[in-house]
């Protein structure tokens, strides 16, 4: 969590040390200003999931801790916690004025957020599925354990929690946190591909 809260504290520091270059260097808006306000949008979502994230509790009895949908649920809130805890490793000094170097960096800021703002929407997508199955399976069971009357209503719920999380692919994911940007009207002209995004996370595990 300390590792969380120091990411969390290097983007801010550094998109406000950007912001005031930009501002000393060039009173008008400039395209940078766009950047580092998008970093500011894209880094805002990313912390509502995380809050999302955090948010979902179920307790299992001891012997359904294992079942799918439970393991899923503690699956999602770790590998939210995991990318929170990866520290930005991009920034070795701020730029100081040159328009150019604040392209870059904060292109490689939008970048990284994005990426972190992903896979929280992909657990969280994932998480809310199983959660959705946790109730359902509560309600199933009507506080008792399950038996013979109630086990093609618990396989359907199994199988209907795959067919969810197999809808839930990386372009589904991206096209939710697309949709919503493009609703807002908000600049994403620098925000990266699918293809990226993958690559950035396969680079990083």
């Amino acid at each position: 969590m300390a590792d969380g809260c120091r990411f969390l504290s290097d983007m801010a520091a550094i998109i406000l040390a950007i912001s005031r270059c930009i501002s000393r260097a060039n009173l008008r808006f400039t395209v940078n200003h766009a950047r580092a306000m998008r970093i500011a949008e894209i880094m805002n979502d990313f912390r509502s999931l995380q809050y999302y994230l955090a948010a979902i509790h179920v307790n299992p009895l001891a012997e359904d801790y294992y079942l799918e949908g439970y393991s899923l649920i503690r699956a999602c809130i770790a590998e939210g916690q995991a990318v929170l805890a990866n520290s930005y490793t991009n920034a070795a000094a701020h730029p100081s004025g040159d328009e150019e170097a604040e392209k870059s960096q904060l292109k490689l800021i939008i970048v990284d957020a994005s990426v972190r703002r992903f896979l929280c929407q992909r657990a969280y997508m994932r998480a809310v599925a199983a959660q959705r199955w946790a109730n359902a399976r509560t309600q199933i069971l009507g506080g008792h354990r399950p038996h013979a009357g109630n086990l093609h209503q618990l396989q359907q719920l199994d199988a209907q929690l795959r067919t969810e999380l197999g809808a839930i692919t990386d372009g589904h994911v991206l096209d939710t946190l697309q949709s919503h940007d493009v609703a807002q009207g908000k600049f994403i002209d620098d925000d990266p591909s699918l293809e990226i995004l993958l690559q950035q996370i396969q680079f990083r595990q």
